[in-house]
């Protein structure tokens, strides 16, 4: 499943987290993180899952088209 940038920016404000902190724990750069949340671009399917699973590892719940934490 997905997540959308909405989702990402809603998700790292939920963990208090900056882009710098969920770049360091997805593994991907603090870029790719930014122009995602921007809308500049969609990051590959390998960094979405990637910031997908730092940010459910650290607590959030992905549910329809929001975000909460467990």
């Amino acid at each position: 499943m997905s997540i959308s940038s909405e989702q990402s920016r809603a998700a790292r404000g939920l963990l208090n987290w900056s882009q710098g902190k969920l770049s360091e724990a997805a593994g991907v750069a603090r870029a790719t993180i930014a122009e995602f949340e921007g809308g500049k671009r969609r990051p590959i399917a390998n960094n979405l899952a990637a910031i997908r699973a730092a940010l459910e590892a650290a607590g959030v719940e992905f549910i329809n088209d929001g975000v909460k934490l467990r």
